[in-house]
């Protein structure tokens, strides 16, 4: 049984505007699991300044190199998987843990890069997506909603909270007055760009605009600030960055207890691999 992992530096064919900053690149680990002449492939997946794991790339490679080298010791088996206690170890570094679940479920099904047998994979069945408008001037945020429409997509999500909100409710606007919402979902996305004060105005603008939802329209850890956005809001609220880091069952308890959000948005390789991501939907 070996195991090893190939470093990728993915570069944004254009930079990528959030309310956190531009990204430019993106920093990603290929792991692979390999016995019998099968392979499996998974990811390790890195956003800069929002992975609760990363703070360097250096520090971050030696844990994976500890991870890479228990696994080469004897932490996983073909029949049975990683060990226990490896991904126990493992809930507060989610994108190491989401690599190597994909790995081996890549690795169980054949090593064919099918992670799941089901209509999806077997190209019987679609999954709606919503088309991603990133940050930038009004130019180039309504040349990416352009494209996403031309392209066929029926919910746009756009994110808001970097450039001045005027212009961004004006183009929102601008889509709505051409598509009511039977015929496009829109969505946003502040990543956490408001103060509660700030959300409580914008709600009420986005929902005469027949806005879908919202995701973190404040910055992770005012519970008590979220709950009452959540009791109050016109549009549902859905939360993102504040399930990140949130790993004992019984702090995704309290969480979705107190605050009571109409929505969670769930990400493997921030929210606690497949497995969390698993437990959280079975809590919600």
């Amino acid at each position: 049984m070996k195991s090893w992992v190939e470093f990728i530096d993915l570069q944004f064919l254009r930079p990528a505007g959030t309310s956190r900053g531009v990204l430019h690149s993106k920093p990603s680990w290929i792991v692979q699991l390999s016995d019998g002449g099968i392979s499996g492939k998974g990811e390790i997946s890195i956003i800069p300044g929002l992975s609760p794991e990363f703070s360097d790339q250096l520090s971050f490679q030696k844990k994976i190199d500890e991870v890479i080298s228990a696994l080469n010791s004897g932490a996983w088996d073909p029949t049975e998987g990683i060990n226990p206690t490896l991904l126990e170890s493992l809930q507060y570094f989610p994108s190491i843990l989401f690599g190597l679940e994909t790995a081996w479920l890549d690795f169980k099904n054949g090593g064919k890069g099918i992670y799941f047998n089901n209509a999806f994979s077997l190209g019987e069945q679609k999954i709606p997506i919503n088309g991603l408008v990133w940050m930038g001037t009004p130019e180039f945020m309504q040349e990416q909603i352009d494209q996403k429409l031309n392209a066929g997509f029926t919910t746009i999500k756009m994110k808001i909270g970097a450039i001045e909100l005027e212009q961004e409710l004006a183009i929102l606007k601008s889509i709505r007055e051409k598509y009511t919402s039977d015929q496009l979902t829109l969505r946003v996305d502040a990543n956490g760009a408001f103060t509660k004060k700030k959300a409580i105005q914008v709600l009420d603008q986005l929902a005469e605009l027949a806005i879908h939802s919202i995701e973190q329209p404040i910055a992770a850890g005012s519970w008590v600030d979220m709950k009452e956005l959540c009791e109050s809001t016109p549009i549902p609220i859905a939360l993102d960055e504040e399930l990140i880091g949130i790993n004992p069952q019984k702090d995704k308890i309290e969480l979705l207890e107190t605050i009571q959000p109409q929505y969670i948005i769930l990400k493997p390789s921030l929210h606690g691999g497949i497995f969390g991501t698993q437990e959280w939907i079975e809590l919600a």
